[in-house]
């Protein structure tokens, strides 16, 4: 494996681990974060609600780019072997 392999493995890894970081503490967080909508007027609930289902959704996304990372480096070791 020659120098400039190594220095993009390490690269993915460290966006691997950066992201997984970024994904686990971000998801204990919102665990506690989101709302309660319940006592709330009927406009004001709808965009609780949103606002609840933005978060979720944004946290989907970035579990989606971790598993873009990780197919990528495994695609690059893989070419590499």
């Amino acid at each position: 494996m020659g120098e400039g392999g190594s220095s993009t493995v390490m690269g993915l890894a460290a966006a691997f681990i950066g992201i997984a970081i970024m994904l686990g503490v971000g998801v204990q967080i919102l665990g506690n974060a989101t709302f309660d909508c319940a006592g709330l007027d009927a406009n004001w609930t709808v965009t609780c609600n949103s606002a609840n289902t933005d978060t979720r959704t944004a946290y989907n996304l970035l579990l989606v780019a971790l598993i873009v990372v990780a197919a990528v480096a495994i695609l690059f070791i893989v070419r590499m072997l």
